[in-house]
């Protein structure tokens, strides 16, 4: 699949509209990149996760990381934490380990206590969605993994078997477009998911896990990111409507030409690397960049759907 993804890109790139690739500027990028040593990001999140379980995390993960998606607004979705006010995948993991703390499992959640838990300024976007994905996913760990996602997919630690045990398990990690009749493949929230429990169980279990196979993730931020450093550029069309904070529609070709450069650009750059730095390394990299409040960035695209 892996393949697939970088594939399929690459034809959204060659066949582009609105989006240039800086090719000159990624090769600049990639010559600065001498050696990327990013810890996850979940070694450093506010709430002590690390103090769990690795059972306890890994089940985390599979719920959280299936609704971590899409938290903008305006006003932006937030709650208040033991850490003082909390927005986006901060404030929900806040909340999700605290309902998995309390109640162990998501076996009898109604929507009515999911939204208790989420209670913010305002109700988080696309939230019967997110309470719909909750319920399926724990419909298939009780029917088809009696109850254990951690025993399920103990023996999987590489990135290419864990990857597709997901995508093959649970429908709504589905994450493709199709884009002049082709159909795209970008599964960001399976590939995190991925990426987050190999690193979690080679950090806990202290054991050999892989997951050099991983492909850049393709969301919001990363792509304001590659905008903000020349790597890619938009024609006046589309930043028009970027820059304007106009909303653009899921499989729309704006929205397919932005995501696909996240997977292009990321798999140039480790190409021009020689492979010797992880994609899914690369992509934290430019990511924590894109997060710089430092560098002078304008708006990330709009668009409201439960991939990202």
């Amino acid at each position: 699949m892996f393949n697939k993804i970088i594939k399929s890109n690459e034809f959204v790139i060659e066949n582009a509209k609105y989006i240039k690739i800086n090719n000159d500027e990624i090769k600049k990028f990639a010559e600065n990149v001498k050696q990327v040593n990013i810890q996850n990001w979940l070694f450093n999140v506010p709430f002590n996760l690390l103090d769990e379980s690795i059972d306890t995390i890994i089940e985390f993960l599979l719920y959280f990381e299936a609704i971590d998606f899409s938290f903008w607004g305006n006003p932006k979705w937030e709650i208040q934490t033991e850490k003082g006010k909390q927005d986006g995948s901060i404030a929900l993991m806040y909340a999700m380990l605290k309902y998995i703390k309390e109640n162990k499992n998501f076996d009898n959640i109604t929507k009515e206590k999911f939204g208790e838990y989420l209670k913010g300024n305002i109700e988080i976007p696309l939230f019967k969605e997110r309470y719909n994905i909750l319920k399926n996913i724990n419909n298939v760990v009780k029917e088809k993994m009696n109850g254990s996602f951690y025993k399920a997919i103990y023996n999987l630690k590489t990135d290419e078997e864990l990857f597709d045990f997901i995508i093959n398990n649970f429908k709504d990690f589905e994450d493709t477009r199709t884009y002049k009749g082709k159909t795209i493949y970008f599964y960001k929230l399976a590939q995190l998911l991925t990426s987050d429990i190999l690193h979690m169980r080679e950090k806990k279990e202290d054991i050999k896990v892989d997951y050099s196979h991983l492909v850049g993730c393709s969301d919001y931020k990363i792509p304001q990111g590659l905008r903000a450093l020349n790597l890619v550029s938009y024609n006046e069309e589309l930043a028009n409507l970027v820059d304007n904070k106009i909303e653009i529609k899921q499989n729309s070709e704006y929205e397919v030409e932005i995501r696909a450069t996240v997977v292009y650009v990321i798999n140039k750059i480790k190409e021009l690397l020689d492979n010797k730095i992880k994609a899914i390394d690369l992509n934290d990299y430019i990511w924590l960049m894109s997060k710089n409040k430092n560098l002078p960035k304008k708006p990330y695209h709009l668009t409201r759907n439960t991939n990202y």
